[in-house]
């Protein structure tokens, strides 16, 4: 070890032992603190999960102020996809989305990241068309979009969402 190397280890050392000494000495001096797991404890956010009864997943999972909800599909309240391809079931799923975020008191303004799900990607400028104008213009969320093999139910799109409670 290079002697430089040496000098910086031990006035590191000497360091930490004085200010060791020193917070034992005067216990008004600030005492280096751990995050102990009671810590932890207290800041959890509180956590709500909703969903429907039976299903393998929560609709949403509120965490603080923070919303994640699980993937919708372009399904009406039968649960039947909607027909008319990636437009119709790119509709209902926004509206799908809305009434979610509604009764969690959020809305679209709120939205900070969506993943949608394609079984076609070229499906992508048509889904486009019909999810961009539920958001304000100066606030589209952060988005990512992937083509898939196969979604549930055989739909042609799912979208997940992030959002923050008002």
């Amino acid at each position: 070890m290079k002697p430089i190397y040496i000098v910086f280890a031990t006035l590191c050392l000497v360091s930490a032992v004085a200010v060791e000494t020193q917070g034992q000495k005067n216990n008004n001096s600030p005492q280096p603190t751990t995050l102990a797991s009671q810590d932890i404890a207290q800041t959890k956010p509180t956590t709500e999960y909703k969903g429907r009864p039976g299903a393998p997943f929560s609709e949403v999972v509120r965490v603080g102020n923070m919303l994640y909800l699980s993937g919708q599909l372009g399904v009406n309240a039968s649960g039947a996809l909607v027909p008319g391809g990636i437009k119709a079931e790119t509709k209902q799923v926004m509206d799908n989305i809305r009434g979610v975020l509604e009764r969690n008191s959020s809305g679209f303004d709120q939205v900070v990241k969506c993943t949608v799900m394609l079984l076609d990607i070229a499906d992508r400028p048509a889904m486009n068309e019909v999810y961009s104008p539920y958001f304000p213009k100066e606030r589209m969320p952060a988005r990512s979009t992937f083509g898939t093999t196969g979604l549930a139910l055989g739909a042609r799109v799912e979208i997940e969402c992030m959002a923050t409670v008002r």
